[in-house]
């Protein structure tokens, strides 16, 4: 127990000095420095920053252990207690602004003192903040939020979520007390209280909407993340095994085995939860007793994923080569976008890929769960007894993976004539290339002009661009996920790769200029990876991409 609080006091300092908690140190600043009462002279009371900090522990503990739980029994968006932490911070900044406001939200504590009332609102500034800041997550909000979810919460649980709340507010609190002993000696907060006020107030209500348009997303993007390394090693502590919460464990530790062994990895866990199965007979679900005596390749993947996809030529040829053999391979998709949630897309999906084998739709994720599975591609190799022998995680080691197979396949059939391995090229990338780029408001991370929010914008090409950023040139409908091309609609994308892939979807054309060659590409339908660069090597490059109206952009992938 004692040294689960220390990891959490560790983590919640950690995460408060990572750059994901910059937008939020001017409001903490300034809630120390500024009296909530309006014509209060001289700066907030001394309880103030003390409340607001104890706000923040006690909805930043109370969401991370309750908040899934709560809003999983009630018919409400999963999202519905960050929007409301952001409403109250935009009230609590009119407030300040305007007194009228003010007079309007304290008008039901009209018999209560003013002090009290201060306390109320420093307190109320907390809460949400709490509510706010939960999505600035670190290996140990993780493993408490997955507790909270799956309702594995006990005293270990509890004690960890209030000494991250704890360990969060010690520097926010150091911040909320420099600003108000700044406002106790500069003239300027005392004599100009009005004035401050309406800053601070204005100040709360940037916060809101910096934060509605990922504003911690631009931040972290320009500052380095110099906690990564102390993440890391806590990360290494196990939570999830001492929370209860840490998945299949003989599992992850056979995924860090060589890719060349076959161990035993315990007893193939259930394939369950699945919403609809493609490519059986009438969708009928593949049972366990059609798999007994089988060798069973279990691939977790997602249509859209560009990792997956160059996985799947060499699932594919495993299954056409040696079905006839024992192999039975279960494409088990778990969605990463909302759009991969729909059948149809998936199905449509499967039938570029070629995919023949049976496929799982795990859209509520409790096969992913069952597994402990942490990453897409991931293949799990099941012997004829149903026991797990071999995990491997993302691409590579294709010769490898068919070896084991093969030997699974004559352990089960003793003196069966196999047919010769396959010979499909691993495209695997050798080098690090540019990683993937998310195009949505809630996604990116890598735009050069600007940031995103939600909703229709004109964006200008920057002069220039960096190795690994992108910009938009054009109208843009700016949604969660996907950006949506308007009038005159461009992306430029510095890349290092060899290929450039862009997953979009609707009707119409996108046309890719690179090295002054230019290339069309129609397209129609559902989302889908359309490759607009390749080469034979890794290189840096600049590409411009023009998207006809209406068309809906994701991601860039690299290859």
């Amino acid at each position: 127990m004692l040294t689960l609080i220390l990891i959490g006091l560790v983590g919640g300092f950690v995460t408060a000095i990572s750059p994901c908690v910059l937008p939020v140190l001017p409001v903490v600043f300034l809630s120390g420095g500024v009296s909530s009462t309006p014509g209060e002279p001289g700066p907030a009371r001394r309880s103030r920053p003390y409340a607001v900090m104890a706000g923040l522990v006690v909805s930043f503990s109370l969401i991370t252990l309750f908040g899934t739980l709560v809003l999983g029994a009630l018919p409400l968006p999963k999202d519905i207690i960050r929007w409301v932490g952001l409403a109250v911070l935009l009230l609590l900044g009119a407030a300040m602004m305007f007194p009228a406001v003010q007079d309007l939200l304290e008008r039901p504590f009209a018999r209560v003192g003013q002090r009290q009332v201060g306390a109320r609102s420093g307190f109320l500034l907390g809460l949400a903040l709490g509510a706010v800041y939960v999505p600035c997550a670190g290996p140990v909000l993780a493993a408490i939020t997955v507790a909270g979810a799956t309702q594995r919460i006990g005293a270990e649980t509890v004690a960890l979520a209030v000494a991250f709340a704890v360990g969060t507010a010690i520097p926010l609190l150091f911040f909320a007390l420099a600003g108000r002993r700044i406002a106790e000696r500069v003239r300027a907060f005392r004599k100009r209280q009005r004035r401050v006020r309406f800053v601070a107030g204005l100040t709360f209500v940037v916060l809101a909407f910096g934060l509605t348009f990922n504003l911690t997303d631009v931040l972290q993007r320009s500052v380095p993340d110099y906690t990564a390394r102390v993440n890391k090693a806590i990360a290494g502590a196990d939570l999830g095994d001492v929370l209860g919460t840490g998945g299949n464990g003989e599992l992850g530790r056979c995924a860090s085995l060589a890719s060349t062994e076959l161990a035993d990895c315990g007893p193939a866990p259930e394939v369950s939860g699945i919403q609809q199965w493609l490519n059986t007979p009438d969708g009928a679900p593949v049972t366990k007793m059609s798999l007994a005596g089988k060798v069973v390749l279990v691939d977790f993947w997602a249509y859209s994923c560009i990792n997956c996809h160059r996985a799947i030529e060499h699932v594919n040829a495993w299954h056409e080569k040696y079905a006839s053999q024992g192999l039975v391979v279960l494409g088990v998709h778990s969605p990463e976008y909302a759009f991969e949630h729909e059948p149809r897309n998936v199905r449509a999906g499967a039938e570029r890929l070629g995919i023949k084998y049976p496929i799982a739709l795990d859209n509520e994720f409790t096969t992913w769960d069952n597994f402990g599975n942490n990453a897409w591609p991931t293949e799990y190799l099941i012997d004829a007894q149903g026991r797990v022998r071999h995990v491997a995680v993302g691409e590579g080691n294709y010769a490898d993976r068919e070896s084991l197979i093969r030997q699974l396949l004559a352990d089960a059939r003793p003196g069966a004539q196999l047919p010769p391995a396959t010979d499909v090229p691993d495209d695997t990338p050798t080098v690090r290339l540019t990683p993937e780029i998310g195009l949505g408001a809630g996604r990116t991370y890598a735009l050069a002009n600007g940031s995103l929010s939600e909703g229709t914008h004109r964006f200008t090409y920057p002069s220039q661009l960096v190795p690994g950023q992108f910009a938009l040139d054009g109208t843009w409908d700016v949604g969660r996920e996907s950006l949506t091309s308007g009038r005159n609609a461009g992306i430029k994308l510095n890349f290092f790769a060899r290929d450039v892939h862009l997953n979009v979807g609707g009707s119409g054309t996108v046309t890719a200029t690179v090295d002054g060659k230019t290339t069309t590409h129609t397209v129609s339908g559902a989302p889908n990876i359309y490759r607009l660069v390749t080469g034979n090597e890794p290189r840096e490059g600049v590409v411009t991409v023009t998207l006809s109206p209406g068309l809906s952009a994701y991601s860039f992938t690299f290859g």
